[in-house]
C-alpha cells in the first residue's frame, strides 16, 4: 500500500458505498417477488445480488422480467428517499471538493433516480458527474459507465480510482483501466480481489485515510 498513485478523479458506487439506500431496494424486490409468487430474499441476499451486478430482472423473473421491472420501480419509488449517508461519506465529499479532485458517481440505478436521491441529500452541487443507467448504457460489471464517468470528468481512467462495495464495481473498474478499491461490507476481501480490487478496506473512512496519502 506504499505505492504512490497519480489520482486525478475519484469515482464512487452509490448504494452501499456512499449511501445506505438498500431499504427501498429490499422492500421493492421482495414486494415484487411476493406478487409473482416467488420466495423473498434477506437483506444480505439482496445486497450481494445487486453487488454482483445482477440488477437486471432476467435472472429472477425470466420471461416476466419486463412486468416485474415495472412493479419493482413502482414499489421502489414509494420509498425513494428512504436513504442515509454512509458514515464518512459527507466528510470525503467535502475533502475532495477542497482538494479540487472531481467526483463521479457510477451507479446501476436509473439516472433519474440517482439525480433525485443526490439532490435530496444536498450533494448535487458537490459531485461533478453522475452516471446512472439510461437507454444505451450498459450496467456494471461492464466497464461502460466507468469509462463514461472518466470521459465526463476529462480524466484518463488510469488516473482515477473507483470505490465500491461489490464485485461488479471491481470488475468494471479493472476492465476500464481505473484503480479498483473495494470496501468489505457484503463481499470478502478475497471476493473483491478476485474481481479485480487493487486495494481493500473495511470502511469508507479507511479509504479516505488512504487517499490522504495519495493526494497532496
Amino acid at each position: 500500500m506504499n505505492e504512490k498513485h497519480s489520482i486525478k478523479a475519484v469515482l464512487l458506487d452509490m448504494d452501499g458505498t456512499l449511501v445506505d439506500a438498500f431499504g427501498p431496494i429490499v422492500y421493492a424486490l421482495n414486494r415484487t417477488l411476493e406478487e409473482f409468487g416467488m420466495e423473498t430474499m434477506s437483506e444480505s441476499e439482496v445486497r450481494r445480488h445487486t453487488g454482483r451486478g445482477e440488477c437486471s430482472m432476467i435472472p429472477l423473473f425470466g420471461e416476466h422480467r419486463e412486468a416485474a421491472a415495472r412493479r419493482f420501480l413502482e414499489f421502489h419509488d414509494e420509498r425513494l428517499f428512504d436513504l442515509v449517508p454512509i458514515d464518512g461519506a459527507e466528510a470525503l465529499i467535502q475533502w475532495l471538493n477542497e482538494k479540487d479532485i472531481p467526483i463521479g458517481i457510477v451507479t446501476s440505478k436509473s439516472q433519474m433516480r440517482a439525480d433525485k436521491q443526490l439532490a435530496h441529500l444536498g450533494w448535487a452541487g458537490n459531485i461533478q458527474a453522475v452516471i446512472g443507467l439510461c437507454k444505451g448504457r450498459r450496467q456494471k460489471p461492464d466497464p461502460h459507465t466507468v469509462l463514461l464517468a472518466c470521459e465526463a470528468l476529462n480524466v484518463d481512467p488510469a488516473q482515477a480510482v473507483m470505490i465500491g462495495d461489490g464485485t461488479a464495481d471491481m470488475k468494471s473498474a479493472a476492465d476500464a483501466g481505473a484503480i479498483p478499491i473495494g470496501i468489505t461490507v457484503d463481499f470478502s476481501e478475497k471476493e473483491l480481489r478476485d474481481a479485480g480490487a487493487e486495494y481493500c478496506f473495511q470502511t469508507l473512512p479507511s479509504v479516505h485515510q488512504w487517499l490522504t496519502t495519495q493526494i497532496g
